[in-house]
């Protein structure tokens, strides 16, 4: 099998995907310690949990959502519960499950940093981006998550570490994974 090395041009560009995503990531991490003790990672929980119906998502679920594996979701959560922002519940219907619930005091805590969060997105990303770019930048964004995703390889669920079948907390079976 020959390597396919990267072309001088192709290389430019990862090594500058590489330095935009982790000064990003460093950025946004920077503004969420300062404001709110916390890093990007929590603050994505609290911002899904926020979203979701009653404020609850299934912890298989919210590891999906947020790509990362269920331990180190567990390891947020845990963080999180004992700060008081979120609190665990078990799920009626699915004794294997759990919930992970965002309490009155994370929701304020959220309320409260959302302003410099997304502040710190916009001066750091889209303030430098046309219209155009946006698009360009989602397209390009979503296709290489597809792939990664197995949705384009045709990649099992036990192949992405934040996937599993199980079962529902609405009493509803629960919905194939995508192929």
């Amino acid at each position: 099998m020959t390597t396919r090395w990267l072309t001088p041009e192709e290389q430019r560009a990862w090594r500058a995907y590489i330095a935009a995503s982790r000064l990003l990531e460093d950025a946004v991490d920077r503004q969420l310690q300062q404001e709110a003790g916390m890093p990007h990672l929590f603050y994505s929980v609290l911002a899904n949990l926020s979203e979701a119906p009653d404020r609850r998502l299934r912890m298989t679920d919210l590891a999906e959502t947020l790509k990362i594996t269920r331990s180190r979701l567990t390891y947020a959560v845990t963080r999180l519960e004992r700060d008081g922002l979120v609190r665990r519940e078990n799920c009626r219907q699915d004794r294997r499950s759990s919930l992970a619930v965002l309490t009155p005091q994370g929701a304020a805590v959220l309320e409260r940093t959302a302003p410099g969060h997304v502040e710190t997105v916009r001066a750091t990303l889209f303030d430098r981006l046309t219209p155009e770019q946006v698009g360009q930048l989602e397209e390009i964004c979503a296709g290489v998550a597809r792939v990664l995703e197995g949705e384009e390889t045709g990649a099992a669920a036990e192949d992405v570490p934040w996937r599993r079948r199980s079962s529902s907390c609405s009493g509803q079976p629960p919905e194939p994974l995508r192929p």
